[in-house]
């Protein structure tokens, strides 16, 4: 007679085999779906444009006996056009990027203290990122108008988004004040993860708050300013829109709101000239890449370990 302690019999091994690899199955199929998005719209166009920008390439495709050539990219090298496209977007990045984090961080301090309504001022400070970025750009050309409110307010008739001394400058206060709302939350979450012990300490020593900040709130904060440095510092890169609405699609005056997506889609779509379209972006990409690897060498370095 069997004993009630006696344990049932171990799983077959061929039977577990089986079961974990449905399991692995099941999550293979789950991980391909993504995958297989990712590779058709991420991966193969960047493939397709590596490939396509050494070749004399039209609105019809290949040109009739066009060979493999680096001609786009001499073609980029000798065009002032694309050096000055360059240097407007990577002012505009060095600008607007340490703008975005002085402003997120201040803000993100302002509603992590203990004050009344910070709910109300946490939604009202992150509203204009969620904003139609097109909107909030028509809305900022009529205000900087020669004629427009803030003329007004410091009695002058300068046309901010018309003269090419200040239109780029006019641009980067006007992305800095739409983004600073999610590099906010970004802050926000980090300052909430900082423990409160560390604080504690530091008011019993009788630490000041400005040498707290600088001491711990700002160096526990490292993670957080990595994070944002390379993905605002990526999204800076690939301005476009704003750059396109306040200059009517011209890139002016002189150039100067004319960045580096925006000569790309001046090349592909306006000119037809996909050839050096595509390596103009090869070179963008390029440039991204290696401005990323150098903020995780020097910025993220601590991350690492």
């Amino acid at each position: 007679m069997t004993s009630a302690t006696e344990t049932a019999p171990a799983p077959k091994r061929g039977s577990l085999f089986g079961t974990r690899m449905r399991e692995a199955g099941w999550g293979y199929a789950f991980v391909l779906i993504p995958m297989a998005v990712f590779g058709l719209f991420f991966i193969y166009p960047l493939v397709y444009g590596v490939y396509i920008s050494f070749f004399e390439w039209g609105i019809l495709g290949k040109a009739a006996g066009a060979t493999a050539t680096t001609q786009n990219y001499t073609t980029l090298y000798h065009d002032p056009v694309f050096h000055r496209a360059l240097r407007n977007t990577f002012e505009f990045a060095l600008l607007v990027v340490p703008l975005e984090m002085a402003l997120g961080l201040l803000v993100a301090l302002v509603i992590n203290a203990k004050i009344r309504g910070r709910a109300f001022f946490r939604s009202a400070f992150y509203f204009p990122s969620i904003a139609s970025s097109a909107a909030i750009t028509t809305i900022a050309i009529f205000i900087l108008n020669p004629d427009g409110l803030l003329n007004r307010i410091i009695g002058s008739d300068q046309a901010w988004f018309g003269d090419s001394s200040t239109a780029l400058y006019s641009v980067v206060g006007l992305n800095a004040w739409t983004t600073s709302g999610t590099v906010m939350l970004f802050y926000l979450a980090a300052l909430q993860s900082i423990p409160t012990d560390v604080y504690e300490a530091a008011a019993v020593d009788g630490t000041g708050a400005w040498r707290t900040f600088w001491r711990i709130t700002f160096p526990l904060l490292k993670p957080a300013h990595f994070f944002v440095l390379v993905v605002f510092g990526i999204g800076a890169l690939k301005v476009f829109d704003q750059f396109y609405i306040v200059s009517q699609g011209t890139g002016g005056p002189e150039y100067s709101t004319l960045s580096a997506v925006f000569y790309i889609y001046q090349e592909a779509f306006k000119s037809a000239n996909f050839g050096v379209g595509a390596s103009a972006g090869v070179v963008l990409f390029v440039a991204i890449f290696l401005l990323t690897l150098l903020q995780r060498a020097t910025v993220g370095r601590a991350e690492v370990g």
